[in-house]
């Protein structure tokens, strides 16, 4: 049972660092502004600074492996899977079903998954291909689909604009770029009185990021609105028990994999949704409650699940 109790260590590392952003929240260190001073420095400074540092330095050929067919198209059937419950019982609007279908296969591939990727499998960089494909390719759609839903028209401009403002995606594009150059010369072209500060800025990623989410858990009461709940539960289901099956049957059956890249696939789909959702719902201001409620109880219940995954893929 090493894998299992391998994972039960990482989520006590993750759940003392979050426990201890909740507890600075409820005593009030820091202010009310604490929590997003945290996120956005976590945002536009250290995540991107830390996918760099890692991705930099890791070979090309491992970044872009085939375990992101598999991530790819267990996103992609899981979201199309709540469109058609949309469909059948919730016939919801195409805002909120864009919401819906984002809670249902976003992955939080930098605030939780960059923790479990590190502390549970032991290997940051194997979120990178989640974190480019999500922005490069999910959130340009789901931008435009709920652009079109406010103003009516369709804006590839906005949503391109919007896609070339994510800092995480320029930190990791960089990343990328010199691990093509250093593969094609031979040699690391950075600097180490260069690469070390963007290092240590980057090691403070995971820490920042969890105490920030332990913040936004202090005062929260999630499920308030009561019409919502069946959707909540229905996106919670997908995204962690139906996405990591779908991911496994793929992994399995279709690519064949087997010991470690089995179970990184599989965990890495069982990770909760992304908080992203909440931020596009809330930017064009609909379903903001739906995401926030689907983020957080996918997130309560993830980590049992990755425990049950550790389990029977030890």
């Amino acid at each position: 049972m090493v894998g299992l109790l391998s994972a039960m260590q990482g989520f006590v590392v993750i759940a003392i660092i979050i426990g201890t952003g909740y507890a600075t929240a409820r005593l009030n260190i820091g202010g009310p502004s604490a929590q997003m001073v945290l996120n956005r420095y976590a945002f536009f400074v250290t995540n991107p600074f830390l996918m760099f540092a890692i991705l930099s330095k890791e070979p090309i050929a491992n970044i872009f492996n085939q375990s992101i067919v598999v991530a790819f198209f267990s996103a992609v059937a899981t979201g199309a899977l709540f469109l058609l419950l949309n469909r059948l019982f919730f016939h919801m609007g195409p805002a909120d079903a864009t919401v819906g279908t984002l809670n249902s296969l976003y992955l939080n591939s930098n605030n939780i998954g960059l923790p479990i990727a590190t502390y549970i499998l032991g290997n940051p960089t194997l979120v990178a291909p989640i974190l480019v494909m999500q922005q490069a390719i999910f959130a340009p759609i789901a931008l435009t689909v709920l652009d079109y839903a406010a103003t009516g028209k369709i804006s590839f401009k906005r949503a391109l604009g919007q896609l070339l403002r994510q800092p995480l995606l320029i930190g990791s594009l960089g990343g990328i770029l010199v691990s093509v150059i250093s593969a094609r010369t031979g040699f690391y072209p950075i600097p180490k009185f260069i690469y070390d500060p963007i290092y240590m800025i980057g090691q403070a990623a995971v820490p920042m990021i969890l105490m920030a989410f332990g913040m936004s858990l202090h005062g929260t009461r999630p499920m308030e609105n009561k019409s919502s709940r069946p959707a909540v539960i229905a996106v919670t289901v997908l995204k962690n028990v139906v996405m990591p099956l779908i991911a496994f049957l793929i992994a399995f059956f279709i690519m064949e994999f087997r010991g470690k890249v089995l179970y990184a696939c599989v965990v890495l789909a069982a990770l909760p949704a992304g908080q992203n959702v909440y931020n596009f719902a809330a930017r064009y201001n609909v379903g903001t409650t739906f995401a926030r409620d689907g983020v957080l109880i996918s997130t309560i219940t993830s980590p049992s699940v990755i425990a049950l995954i550790a389990a029977l893929l030890d």
